[in-house]
């Protein structure tokens, strides 16, 4: 026990310079400012050079150089997924959050808040030809934007149906071939990613303003001090000025910058209650009608590709192999972007049918090789015996093989689709709002990751458990032993 104590507190000791954001002194001491940001928000927050050699680019980036230089320090950049920006900073991972981080109640309430260093607009885009000319004509209509953002907190307040996304792009891209009518976002994303698309036009004027700021951790009031003047610096000198003119970004709406903006929208104290659980079970129902609608294709098909690999021709055996193979060599991650994005110029799908389209076929590959093992572990000598008695091709499989295959693949099936409840979480990539992704914006909500993930553990338990209880009584009946185990 002595010895299970110390190794805790060399543990402890070990990690604990790491696991505290460091004030402004541990800066210095360090010899570095750690800045949290995300390479997906891509140009032109902050972005690898096109040149290839590994630099980064953007006016962030910049930014960052700049406090880290004025702070007598280089700035050392954290790679870092953007949602969880916040929930890291308060980890410790990085000194500050640098990264298109805007002023909100929210935020105000977890971590300390610089001076503005960006003043933004929010734009909303439409399809050229459309009758919208505010945001109070898409009542009832589908709006994209992107999830933790001050204009998600817009969108509450309408009537709207808000589809969220997690890159800056792929909203403009579904507008473009009519998946949503309208996206609203900061004019720095509309400006270069929306409103140059020859299908989209931006509304003129700003339906809300707003600021971007730098995230400190709440116990680093030392470490905002320095931030602030450091900005204070860069405004007054023209330094700010011209980092922003460098990336096309300085216009009458930074005039106001020096200025500590409000916030534009207030939100109220959120709790994890009924509307909470409400939104849990919806967001179960989707995953387990998507679960089961995947499956319903994955299972017949992988069927199929079995027995024409198992049975059928050379052709047939060698592109049921290319497709198993092409099928499991790849991220399932990876064909969910090809079917919804790559295809959309061809085929126009919607998200839950790309969704489903796409793990059903991912999970076909699977279900191939199960039913294939299946059939091959039937002795031949049935097969032989059925054909003797004059059975059709078509006869043996439907009578004396899919019968004992089935029993011999169930229990791999069962696991398949409980492995494909849990993989359904993947397709928030395509805006689908299921069990996983609910969790997620619950937590990041709520600062809380305790409750919402119970919850959501809890859901999934009460949806696989049950399933794997009713495959076991199936094998049980099904099984040729008179004594079968039950355990």
């Amino acid at each position: 026990m002595r010895l299970l104590a110390w190794l805790i507190a060399l543990f402890v000791a070990f990690h604990a310079p790491r696991a505290r954001a460091a004030d402004l002194e541990d800066v210095r001491r360090r010899g570095e400012l750690s800045w949290g940001g995300d390479l997906q928000g891509g140009a032109p927050y902050v972005y690898e050079d096109p040149s290839g050699d590994g630099s980064l680019r953007g006016f962030e980036v910049d930014i960052a150089a700049a406090l880290g230089r004025r702070l007598g320090v280089p700035a050392r950049f954290v790679q870092h997924d953007w949602s969880n920006l916040v929930p890291a900073l308060e980890r410790g991972d990085f000194d500050i959050a640098l990264n298109g981080i805007e002023d909100s109640p929210l935020r105000r309430e977890r971590i300390l808040l610089s001076v503005p260093y960006f003043v933004y607009g929010e734009t909303l885009a439409v399809r050229k030809g459309s009758s919208y000319g505010s945001l109070a004509d898409l009542r009832g209509k589908r709006v994209a934007t992107l999830n933790q953002t001050v204009a998600h907190d817009l969108l509450k307040t309408r009537p709207v149906e808000i589809v969220l996304y997690e890159g800056q792009q792929e909203p403009y891209f579904d507008l473009a071939h009519e998946r949503v009518e309208a996206v609203l976002l900061d004019h720095v994303i509309a400006d270069l990613y929306g409103c140059k698309l020859p299908e989209l036009r931006c509304l003129p004027g700003d339906v809300a303003t707003g600021v971007y700021v730098i995230g400190i951790r709440k116990d680093r009031p030392g470490l905002k001090r320095a931030i602030d003047g450091a900005l204070g610096g860069m405004i007054r000198d023209g330094e700010l000025e011209k980092i922003l003119g460098r990336y096309g970004l300085w216009d009458a709406r930074q005039r106001s910058l020096g200025v500590r903006a409000e916030a534009p929208v207030t939100t109220a104290a959120r709790s994890f209650d009924a509307a909470q659980i409400r939104l849990f079970l919806e967001g179960a129902l989707v995953t387990a009608a998507l679960s089961v609608a995947a499956f319903a294709i994955a299972l017949p098909f992988g069927l199929v590709l079995a027995v024409a690999r198992a049975f059928g021709g050379s052709l047939a055996r060698s592109l049921s192999l290319f497709y198993v193979e092409v099928f499991r060599g790849t991220p399932v991650l990876l064909q969910l972007y090809v079917l919804y994005f790559g295809l959309a110029p061809l085929v126009r799908l919607g998200a839950f049918e790309a969704a489903t389209l796409g793990l059903g076929l991912n999970y076909a590959a699977y279900e191939a090789e199960v039913h294939r093992g299946a059939l091959l572990a039937i002795p031949r000598g049935q097969t032989e015996a059925a054909r003797t008695l004059g059975l059709a091709p078509f006869q043996v499989l439907r009578y004396v093989l899919f019968p004992q295959a089935f029993r011999n693949a169930l229990p791999a099936l069962t696991n398949d689709f409980v492995a494909l409840l849990k993989d359904s979480s993947l397709v928030s990539v395509i805006t689908v709002v299921e069990l996983t992704k609910r969790m997620t914006i619950a937590a990041v909500d709520l600062n809380d990751w305790v409750r919402p993930g119970l919850a959501c553990a809890a859901l999934y338990f009460v949806m696989s458990f049950p399933l794997a209880r009713l495959a076991l009584r199936l094998e049980n009946r099904l099984s040729h032993d008179s004594n079968p185990r039950s355990h």
